[in-house]
């Protein structure tokens, strides 16, 4: 690309971003914080200024002060279908689209549509309302933030399947955490107003343990707060004084862990706002003919979870590791290479392998950070 193609392409995404509609997210640390009740009464206020505000989707989860405030907002007819003999009703995308409110209320962001829907998550569909120009506002849980998985998953004992890749939050102009603490949380579970009264010793006994709200109310907090930073950073922060941050995360066939590499170096572009590259170099014994099944069926799945979390894919075939990783580097201006925790002690690798100890010397000479990820 020319600089004059690159000066063109820039100035149509700043006409395309001018015409998006505006993102509001509404992030708590679990169920039952608030955050469908906190969009029902900013739909209130809104529709009291005079703005059309229409009901997308609301999930109530039959909360008694929440289904109050469905009273007098105007609600867009949801899409029904049948699955498996059952009747279902999904978000109705074209209906919002054709309707045009200035604003639409869209609970549960990570939600998975029916299969056969246009856009198999709801994420996908706001998105498509965004680029339409209606303004949205949405709601999710911590726990379903895709690089926050591992984390979630180590406090809950939950694996959490229904996730959104952190670009979704990256494109929110506001995001907004709803904070309580956790004696406030585990008393509005008691009261009954999250969870039917059967359900309750259960989720005292699971998720709403008072270590595991602190936790995540830990993480919510974290994530708000980094999203905040970003704002500052390019909205209030002069251009000059930006740090222009490039990650590059290395790894190979064999790694096990590439998965926790993908997933902290995503963390870390989303902290700084900036972008991010997986680098893959084949070398000659893992060409197509060599590596097992099981090694490139690994490798795929890590080029989909990376793609998914903003990074662009780097597959380079090279018998020199450390060479190539530098040329990267210098090619796409990386400003730090994240690498996984070798298995053996460093100070044997270091020892006793050639790419990592070139790899040293080289980063030496030049001002890029190497992070090791445990």
């Amino acid at each position: 690309m020319t600089e004059k193609e690159h000066h063109v392409q820039l100035f149509l995404d700043l006409i395309k971003k001018s015409r998006r509609g505006k993102f509001k997210i509404y992030i708590g640390m679990s169920a039952g914080v608030g955050k469908t009740f906190r969009m029902l009464q900013e739909a209130h206020a809104l529709l009291k200024n005079g703005i059309d505000v229409k009901i997308g989707y609301i999930e109530t989860h039959n909360r008694k002060e929440t289904h109050a405030l469905l009273e007098g907002l105007p609600i867009i007819p949801r899409r029904t279908l049948f699955y498996k003999g059952k009747r279902l009703d999904e978000l109705d995308v074209q209906a919002v689209i054709n309707l045009r409110p200035e604003v639409v209320i869209i609970d549960e962001l990570a939600h998975t549509n029916i299969e056969g829907s246009k856009n198999e998550k709801r994420w996908q569909d706001v998105l498509e309302i965004l680029d339409s120009g209606i303004n949205v506002i949405s709601a999710v849980n911590i726990q379903h933030i895709e690089s926050l998985n591992k984390e979630v998953k180590a406090i809950t004992g939950i694996d959490v399947t229904e996730r959104i890749p952190d670009k979704v939050l990256s494109i929110a102009d506001e995001v907004v955490n709803i904070d309580l603490t956790s004696d406030e949380l585990i008393e509005r579970l008691k009261e009954g107003k999250i969870y039917s009264i059967e359900k309750i010793p259960i989720a005292l006994n699971n998720f709403f343990k008072s270590e595991h709200i602190l936790q995540l109310r830990e993480l919510a907090l974290k994530e708000v707060a980094s999203q905040v930073e970003r704002k500052v950073e390019t909205e209030i922060t002069k251009e000059n004084t930006l740090k222009h941050e490039r990650f590059l995360a290395c790894i190979s066939s064999n790694e096990i862990t590439a998965k926790t590499v993908i997933r902290k170096t995503a963390r870390l572009a989303n902290y700084y706002h900036s972008k991010w590259y997986l680098l893959y170099v084949q070398t000659p014994s893992e060409n197509s003919s060599h590596i097992p099944l099981n090694k490139q069926r690994h490798l795929i799945s890590n080029f989909k979870l990376a793609t998914e979390l903003g990074a662009e894919i780097i597959k380079v075939e090279s018998s020199h590791i450390s060479t190539t990783i530098l040329e990267q580097c210098e090619e796409k201006k990386i400003t730090t290479i994240c690498i996984g925790k070798p298995h053996l002690s460093l100070f044997k690798i270091i020892l006793s392998t050639n790419v990592f100890n070139n790899l040293l010397k080289k980063l030496s000479l030049t001002n890029i950070d190497l992070v090791i990820l445990s």
